[in-house]
């Protein structure tokens, strides 16, 4: 959707490894709104979103120049021996693909019969999946991503598409979407780029401001402390989650107890345990399977802010972290 940061660049990186010509989607879609959320605000910024890409496919050109000129004979050779290398460096193997397109349309081009937030039209929806985790505190969200999704699919007709693992469900939903309605494309899943800190790189970190934003890596720090406890062997569900929930208690108790001036409140929404596939929670983790550990917050308003401390408005921060199979 735009505000383009490098976890979105990587993507295209990953795309430029494998793909000769890339097409990226620049749309804020309405009909993954719901009433009350941040639609009219949501960052757009379209003027650095084409420079960070046109700067990103000059150094693809440069890259290539680079190969040709120092192996003029042999690029035909690497190409077909490492199709499916993903790396962020430009430093490859093989000739990189090359941005063909950006392609941001209107809504009147997406939602050409009814406005997007009518409860009439055509929609995808991807049941049970989009009513589990985020589909439960946001029950619109999903419809709106599988719709928009399935258009997209359909007017670029791409043969594959790219998507960052911190929006797993998301992930979940479009490969599941695929599947089910025979969409010809591959889904392939880029890893979570993140800050210095670790906290999750998103186009809304920017409402967080000076005060929240030290406080923004609470919920990956629970996420790693229930897979510290399954990487030491544990795989009930009370074993793994326990610790990460009573961090985030001890950390939430730590903040009351500041001074309204200095203190960061928030809310857990959820922390989850769940089967990689199907999302629905699992009581104890199948070792040849593994499962998928995620979470959400809300950084509520801070309390008499000063200037540049904060927006005066909640943020929802969602991260997760993959059990990997141990046998």
């Amino acid at each position: 959707m735009g505000a383009l940061h490098a976890g979105h660049l990587s993507l295209v990186r990953q795309a430029a490894q494998e793909n000769t010509d890339i097409v990226v989607s620049i749309y804020v879609n309405p009909l993954q709104f719901g009433i009350n959320e941040d639609l009219d605000t949501y960052p757009r910024t379209w003027e650095k979103d084409l420079k960070k890409l046109m700067e990103l496919d000059q150094e693809f050109a440069e890259t290539n120049a680079r190969m040709t000129k120092s192996s003029p004979h042999n690029i035909g050779e690497e190409n077909k021996s490492s199709r499916t290398r993903q790396s962020t460096s430009p430093l490859v193997s093989r000739s990189l693909g090359r941005i063909s397109a950006v392609f941001a349309p209107t809504t009147e081009t997406m939602y050409p019969t009814l406005p997007p937030t009518s409860d009439n039209g055509t929609f995808v929806t991807v049941t049970p999946l989009a009513s589990l985790l985020e589909g439960a505190s946001r029950p619109v969200f999903f419809r709106g991503v599988a719709t928009v999704c399935m258009k997209l699919f359909n007017i670029v007709a791409p043969d594959k598409v790219y998507f960052g693992q911190k929006d797993v469900q998301q992930t979940v939903i479009i490969k599941r979407m695929v599947k089910d309605l025979c969409v010809p494309t591959d889904v392939v899943i880029g890893p979570t780029m993140r800050e210095d800190d670790g906290l999750a790189m998103s186009s809304r970190n920017i409402y967080l401001g000076q005060r929240r934003r030290p406080k923004a890596p609470i919920l990956v720090k629970a996420l790693e402390v229930a897979e510290e406890q399954y990487m030491c062997g544990k795989l009930n569900r009370e074993d793994i989650l326990g610790p990460a929930q009573s961090l985030l208690d001890s950390l939430a108790k730590e903040q009351e107890q500041l001074v309204a001036e200095q203190r960061v409140r928030f809310e857990v929404d959820y922390i989850s345990l769940a089967d990689m596939d199907s999302l629905e929670e699992v009581r104890v983790v199948d070792e040849t399977r593994g499962a998928v550990l995620s979470g959400a917050i809300k950084m509520l308003p801070i309390e008499n802010p000063r200037e540049g401390e904060g927006d005066e408005k909640s943020v929802r921060l969602i991260d997760n972290i993959i059990l990997k199979p141990t046998r």
